[in-house]
């Protein structure tokens, strides 16, 4: 009872506590006792014969072994089962741990370690402190001696030459590549510089670039006919004849001689202005020409990265509409038989068409071989991007050899685009068609209308109950729900309808497609999934139901019709959810020339003017009266 009543004087008033914990090292106030934060102790939880452990500790090493919140003391508490009380002083402090004779030694070795370190430091910072009073010469070599000291030195150009040299290993085995195969035509080299200007400015303002940072390259003349690019390849001259083109597409004019060269590139252009043929004719010749027959290549020497299976597949079409010197292409995409096309790879392939979650499968299961891919294509990089992808496009280019030839295309020209190209390109020329700024396809008449979420429906029937028999459209929805539901009341009514979005098995996915393809079916309800790499060229509206979740899809959406220089019309439905796009859309019908019609403007100035009013509100200012002039 005596030990009892002595340990209910030394327990701390819980005010002194609360006060103690105003000071930072837990120092402040004298004679006051701290007290682990683990419970209160209970003396009767300690035998007589187990007195506690005491020893003296600066008051200045307190805090230190208390710890931020109590996390130090609680840690040593906690790993040697004991309880530890702190009576503080004026200079020292009094500490006592209470519980098993060996376990009190190993709370006492963790908080001499504490001190330790703590001392330690201090005569670090001192040094530096006393280092300051000296010559700034000798105050940079004491402060550099003690950083080497403490920290050991990391010795970056050793590792970025052990780097370097693993690589060179790495791909020390691969045979040698070629890349220029371009001959200019007598025709392209008598166009004069005056000539090469008006035609680049008469085709869509095309511009051109030499990212190159040291000495500037001359960008080539572009191609007028098909023979100035591939007249020494007749078998490829046949099929494009067959196919029957009467001239190259501004972009294919441009960017045929500079990747015939070998040269990077990055081609920026609007969709369905010819990329596809712009990559893809240029690469046959270079997988057909290599030095090393292709049956002893041991794999693919093309690859093309898409971001969704419909472009992927619509690439395969085009390679198979060109079939040349019997090249084999297969289309690696997720929701396909997976099985199906591991046996096609292995079968041999020279070209690979694939979505990145697919591909990254098979390569980290060892089921495809990228190290003899030479032609790198990344098809639509910005969707990529804004997909997630570049996580697997990163694991996918480590085991694709670096001296390889790699085109770029995009219809964006983002500054996460820009961070890309810098990564996997080298010394890249850049083709552009129009301008870096969005603008949608010259060729589209774009109508915008502001309406409600409740007309939108009727709207859209008025659309449909118009439509000629010629007339083929797609109407963009948000969500798949939406899809589903406007698909099924059209179906009640009676009309042919398919949807496309990604709840939809493969199959039915292809079948949709195909039915919109071939006439079967007039009208495609679908969501963003279609907005990029649908090749329909005899699409004549894009109505978009919903808007799009940014301006970039919007360009997009309107890019499915006027394809391949034909007419379209694009009707946009804008409620007052869509107001933050609709300035940015105000800007892409100004730089297409379109009509701005009053309501989008009108709805533009008042929702610049609400915000301000809606913030207000918020704060607090309820009452109509109390706002500010202007916002009432």
């Amino acid at each position: 009872m005596a030990e009892a009543r002595e340990w209910k004087r030394a327990e701390p008033n819980p005010r002194n506590v609360r006060s103690n914990r105003n000071g930072r090292d837990g120092t402040r106030g004298r004679g006051r006792g701290w007290r682990g934060f683990s419970g209160h102790l209970e003396p009767r939880a300690h035998s007589p014969r187990e007195p506690p452990l005491c020893f003296k500790l600066k008051s200045s090493m307190v805090g230190v072994v208390i710890g931020r919140g109590g996390s130090q003391i609680k840690d040593i508490q906690s790993t040697t089962k004991t309880k530890i009380q702190i009576i503080t002083g004026d200079s020292e402090a009094e500490v006592k741990i209470f519980g098993s004779k060996d376990m009190k030694e190993k709370a006492k070795e963790a908080i001499e370690t504490l001190v330790k370190k703590q001392e330690v430091s201090y005569n670090s910072e001192s040094s530096v402190d006393n280092a300051t009073s000296q010559s700034s010469v000798e105050s940079d070599l004491r402060a550099d001696n003690i950083v080497r000291e403490g920290r050991p030195v990391i010795d970056w150009d050793r590792i970025k030459a052990e780097a370097a040299e693993w690589e060179k290993r790495k791909w020390a085995d691969l045979p040698p590549i070629k890349k220029h195969f371009y001959r200019e035509s007598q025709a392209t080299s008598s166009l004069s510089q005056v000539q090469v200007d008006s035609w680049r400015k008469e085709n869509f303002n095309i511009v051109c670039d030499d990212l190159k940072d040291s000495e500037k390259r001359s960008i080539p003349k572009p191609v007028q006919e098909f023979q100035d690019a591939f007249e020494h390849y007749p078998e490829l001259m046949k099929n494009i004849e067959k196919a029957g083109f009467q001239k190259p597409m501004p972009i294919q004019s441009q960017v045929w001689p500079i990747v015939l060269q070998g040269i990077d590139l990055i081609g920026v252009a609007q969709t369905g202005t010819g990329k596809t043929l712009a990559y893809l004719l240029p690469g046959f010749i270079h997988l057909n020409s290599q030095p090393i027959p292709r049956e002893q290549r041991n794999g693919p020497g093309m690859l093309v990265l898409t971001p969704t299976r419909e472009l992927a597949l619509q690439v395969k079409a085009e390679c198979s509409k060109y079939a040349y010197k019997d090249l084999k292409s297969v289309c690696i995409y997720g929701g396909g038989n997976r099985e199906r096309q591991i046996r096609e790879i292995a079968k041999g392939v020279d070209i690979i068409i694939a979505t990145p979650g697919r591909l990254n499968d098979l390569q980290i299961n060892k089921l495809v071989n990228l190290r003899s891919i030479t032609y790198l294509v990344l098809d639509e990089a910005d969707k990529m991007l804004d997909l997630g992808f570049e996580c697997q496009i990163t694991k996918i280019l480590l085991d694709v050899r670096p001296d390889r030839q790699t085109v770029m295309t995009s219809a964006t020209w983002p500054e996460t685009m820009r961070h890309l190209a810098c990564s996997y390109l080298k010394e890249p020329m850049m083709v552009y068609v129009g301008t870096l700024d969005l603008a949608a396809v010259n060729t589209v008449r774009q109508n915008v209308i502001v309406t409600t979420e409740e007309e939108k429906r009727s709207l859209l029937q008025e659309f449909l109950q118009s439509m000629l028999p010629k007339d083929k459209v797609i109407v963009f929805v948000s969500r798949k729900l939406v899809a589903d539901d406007l698909s099924s009341d059209l179906s009640i009514q009676g009309k042919p309808v398919q949807s496309l979005h990604s709840n939809r098995e493969q199959s039915d996915r292809e079948q949709a497609l195909a039915d919109f393809k071939s006439g079967n079916v007039k009208i495609l309800i679908a969501t963003d999934l279609a907005s990029r790499g649908l090749d329909v060229d005899d699409v004549t509206h894009i109505y978009n139901y919903d808007f799009p979740r940014n301006i970039e899809e919007y360009v997009h959406r309107v890019g499915r019709t006027g394809r391949a220089g034909k007419a379209g019309i694009a009707i946009t439905l804008l409620t007052q959810n869509d107001w933050k796009s609709a300035p940015e859309l105000i800007k892409i019908l100004e730089r297409t020339n379109q009509s701005v019609p009053e309501d989008l403007v009108t709805m533009t100035q008042r929702r610049k003017l609400g915000k301000p009013k809606k913030m207000l509100t918020f704060m607090g200012y309820i009452n109509k009266a109390s706002l500010p002039s202007g916002f009432q």
